[in-house]
Order: C-alpha cells, then sequence, then structure tokens
C-alpha cells in the first residue's frame, strides 16, 4: 500500500518516521511506496494553542488531496499534536486517515501497562492522550504541563535539542515514574526521540511514533486492512 504522510511537524518527526518505515520495510524484505507533503510548524502551533480544529482541518485537506494525487492510498499526521483536530480532519479527509492516538490504548494494555506517564504537547498531557485510553489510565506532571509543553515545543519547531530541555525531559520522566506511580513514560510527542533516543534511562519508555509506524509498515506490507 501507497503511504502518504503530513510531515514538516516538526522536521525531526518526518525523518524519524521515514526513518524508521524504510527500516521496517527492509526488514519485510518489501520496498517502501511513500510520499510526504509538509505542513507549516507555526500553523499548527497556532491552531493547536487556540483550539482551532475546523481551521487546522482545512489546512490539512488539500494536503490529503495532494497525497491521493500522487497515488497514496492513506494518509497519517506525523504529529500527535496534530491529531487534536483528527476528526475534523477526517470529516474532510479524500484518503483514510490513519490514527497515531487510537492504536496505543491496545498496545499499553497488550504490554501489560496499568499507568503511563505522558510527554509531549499541553493538549496531549493535560487531556490524557485526548482521552482516547479506556484501558490504561495517564498520568502527566500537572503542575508543570506549561513548561513541559513550552519545552516540547520550542525543541520540535528548532529540529534539535539543547542540553537544558533533556535534562529537564528525562527528569521528567523519571518523576512519572517515582512519584506518579507510572509504569513506563509515553513519548506522546514525536519530536521526543531528539532528547531520548541514545540516553541511558533507568526506566522504561515507550515512543508512541514506534507504535503508529509499526502500525503503517503493516499496511504497507499488505499485513493490515484499512
Amino acid at each position: 500500500m501507497h503511504i502518504g504522510l503530513i510531515g514538516g511537524i516538526g522536521v525531526a518527526a518526518t525523518v524519524a518516521y521515514y526513518q524508521k518505515l524504510a527500516a521496517a520495510m527492509a526488514a519485510r524484505g518489501k520496498p517502501l511506496d511513500l510520499t510526504i507533503v509538509q505542513a507549516e510548524t507555526s500553523t499548527l502551533i497556532a491552531n493547536n494553542t487556540n483550539d482551532r480544529r475546523e481551521e487546522q482541518a482545512r489546512v490539512f485537506a488539500p494536503l490529503i488531496d495532494r497525497l491521493r494525487a500522487a497515488g497514496a492510498e492513506c494518509a497519517a499526521i506525523t504529529s500527535l499534536g496534530g491529531h487534536f483536530c483528527f476528526a475534523e480532519t477526517k470529516a474532510l479527509s479524500s484518503l483514510p486517515l490513519i490514527s497515531a492516538v487510537e492504536p496505543l490504548d491496545d498496545y499499553f494494555a497488550s504490554q501489560g501497562l496499568g499507568t503511563v506517564g505522558l510527554l509531549g504537547t499541553r493538549v496531549v498531557m493535560r487531556t490524557k492522550l485526548y482521552g482516547q485510553l479506556a484501558r490504561t489510565r495517564a498520568v502527566a506532571l500537572e503542575d508543570e504541563v506549561d513548561l513541559l509543553g513550552q519545552s516540547y515545543l520550542d525543541m520540535a519547531v528548532a529540529g534539535r535539542c539543547t542540553q537544558a530541555q533533556r535534562a529537564l525531559f528525562l527528569d521528567a520522566g523519571r518523576r512519572l515514574i517515582e512519584d506518579r506511580g507510572a509504569d513506563a513514560v509515553v513519548l506522546a510527542g514525536t519530536d521526543l526521540n531528539l532528547a531520548f533516543d541514545e540516553q541511558a534511562l533507568g526506566y522504561p519508555v515507550i515512543d508512541a511514533l514506534d507504535v503508529h509506524v509499526d502500525v503503517l509498515a503493516g499496511l504497507a506490507a499488505g499485513e493490515r486492512a484499512l
């Protein structure tokens, strides 16, 4: 199946999706049929911050049309923050839209996780992954949501992680385990790999991007149906 990605939100996340999808298909011995279009991070941030769901959906819709014109058979938004308008975008989409949030509940349950700690955008942390977790409890560092959320956006826009930002996120992950009782920390922001990759953590971490990529690779390889 030809996969279409709405990328650019941010660039580091798009690169991670591309690399991991390519590796997953190479491991299967199959070619990757992929098209990526570019969305604007600044537009998404402004609409997300002000809860302008319909406006952002109308930004995504023509990008999905371009993916369809290029031959894509499904589309995905490479940003968990971008899923704040998933329902509105799905209603306008000319292609099946593959959620990065929907598979997480089953995945966490399959791993035997009773409680997960969230790091990501303000909205993702405040809404506990848009309220879509039914089988696993989600927690966040509620008093630090604004600080962590802004630091995440700064990192995503820059496409790089400073030492101070990395220290902030790694410590927040530790406290989600030790103070909030999480069984694992969920990187519920697709750019958080910039902070966490190749780090010695001492606590379990699940990258939501990896779960989404697994779904997309299954579709690309014909192992899953829409």
